[in-house]
């Protein structure tokens, strides 16, 4: 007999286990539908989404949808999970859940005080019975901070990732990128390079380039390159200007394996990275990237849902107390997310399950070249994630990554969303472009005149390179 059953008129529709039932409730995606996972059509999904919305949440604890036993990331999860911050919605059903959520008595601290009672499994079932809005409404209430030389994550606040890219990771090109990014108020989440080889040597000379310029115009911001951890550990050892350590995480212990990585290896980083002192103003150091479909391109996904799959990353990622998280939501292409409407409904649902598990979410806004979406749809995705509170999105130069072949946001979009919705770079960021002539009377970002001897100093910048 099937475990979850419900009759929608004159047919039953039954589900044989957890991860098939939260499967059939997913909003629809290719990724699923290429692992043979997906509901087969709308009423078998809503017949789903009826049973989950019954289910208590203690069940996610009783019956994980990856075995104890053999995986690393369950066992995480269900060993750090906080019993204390659990206990006032213990009772609750998923579809309580979502109804506490959507709630005025759920305020922004209530929702901090039962975050760590929350499990990604918990968080992923209940975003599958919201509407978009409702994913926007509750992570708007939600808060994370956290700080390394500038503060993240305040109210009123958009913070912007600088990502200079270059194909050949030539030291000028990637310099040009940088000085054009900051001349728009961009790069205070992070000036993040994502390097064309894991050569040690190169990320060492990335790092020490990128670091003269913060330390030449004394930005108070951090820098990255985006290179393997053990690439970033070998950078230490050398004595490179590390300031954050990156790495692509997924929901799976054989998925992580496939990214070459571990927790025991994400802990070595962590403590490495922590034991240099470089922040100023705090010490989270640790900056990781995901996105769905990850563990299904690894096929290491157990038969779990990719959205599932991709808030257990999130689980990995809280252990680790990062400064900067974010999903690449649109990067792996239409094999995982099809078109514009599952690209951002993606982008809302891990915004949205990241936050509520108390991580300081980001989204690179992006979409591949084959993938059925363009700029116009993801123009509509920023916005939506500016309300819900995103603390950062990613720009490169005029929204196309040379390097990595996709289509992203510019930085004139981020210029563009901090007029038009009133938000602001962070306040130590904000100070700088102030001293720096970049901010107007009315607190926005303008280009310095090219006369202005500071225009020359920075365009200078690759005379000593």
């Amino acid at each position: 007999m099937a475990r979850y059953s419900v009759s929608l008129g004159f047919e039953t529709y039954r589900f044989e286990t957890l991860s098939q039932l939260m499967a059939c409730a997913t909003p629809k995606r290719s990724g699923d539908e290429l692992a043979g996972i997906a509901a087969g059509n709308d009423t078998q999904r809503v017949a789903a989404r009826m049973a989950l919305a019954e289910l208590p949440l203690h069940t996610f604890l009783d019956d994980p949808l990856v075995p104890y036993e053999i995986d690393e990331v369950t066992r995480l999860i269900i060993d750090s999970h906080d019993k204390g911050a659990f206990a006032p919605i213990a009772s609750l059903t998923v579809g309580e859940l979502r109804e506490w959520l959507l709630s005025h008595q759920c305020t922004t601290e209530v929702l901090a005080s039962v975050s760590t009672g929350l499990t990604p499994e918990m968080v992923a079932a209940v975003s599958k019975l919201m509407r978009n809005q409702d994913l926007i409404a509750v992570a708007a209430k939600i808060q994370v901070t956290t700080a390394f030389r500038n503060s993240l994550g305040l109210p009123g606040r958009l913070a912007s990732r600088l990502q200079p890219n270059h194909p050949t990771d030539d030291l000028l090109g990637i310099a040009a990128s940088t000085i054009d990014g900051l001349l728009y108020g961009i790069g205070d989440a992070v000036i993040g390079v994502n390097p064309a080889s894991d050569s040690v040597t190169t990320c060492v000379d990335i790092l020490n380039m990128l670091d003269s310029v913060r330390q030449r115009f004394e930005i108070p911001t951090q820098t990255c390159v985006l290179a393997h951890l053990t690439t970033t550990l070998s950078a230490i050892e050398r004595g490179a200007p590390v300031d954050l350590a990156f790495q692509s995480i997924a929901g799976t212990e054989a998925a992580n394996k496939g990214f070459g990585v571990s927790l025991s290896l994400l802990e070595e980083a962590h403590q490495a990275t922590q034991s240099l002192k470089r922040g100023t103003v705090g010490k989270n150091v640790m900056y990781f990237e995901t996105g769905q479909g990850s563990a299904l391109s690894s096929d290491a996904h157990y038969g779990v849902d990719q959205q599932t799959l991709e808030a257990r990353a999130y689980g990995v990622a809280r252990a680790f107390r990062p400064l900067l998280v974010n999903t690449v939501v649109g990067f792996i292409g239409p094999e995982y997310l099809y078109d514009s409407k599952q690209i951002i409904r993606a982008g809302l649902e891990d915004h949205f399950c990241g936050k509520l598990l108390g991580l300081p979410m980001g989204v690179d806004v992006c979409y591949t070249n084959h993938a059925e979406a363009d700029q116009d749809d993801m123009d509509s995705l920023m916005v939506l994630l500016c309300v819900a509170g995103a603390n950062f999105l990613i720009a490169v130069p005029g929204a196309d990554d040379v390097m990595l072949n996709y289509q992203s946001l510019s930085n004139h979009d981020i210029l563009g969303l901090r007029r038009t919705l009133g938000l602001r770079p962070t306040p130590e960021f904000e100070l700088w472009l102030d001293r720096m002539g970049l901010l107007g009377v009315d607190g926005s970002v303008q280009a310095l005149p090219p006369q202005d001897t500071r225009m020359g100093q920075i365009l200078a910048l690759g005379d000593g390179l």
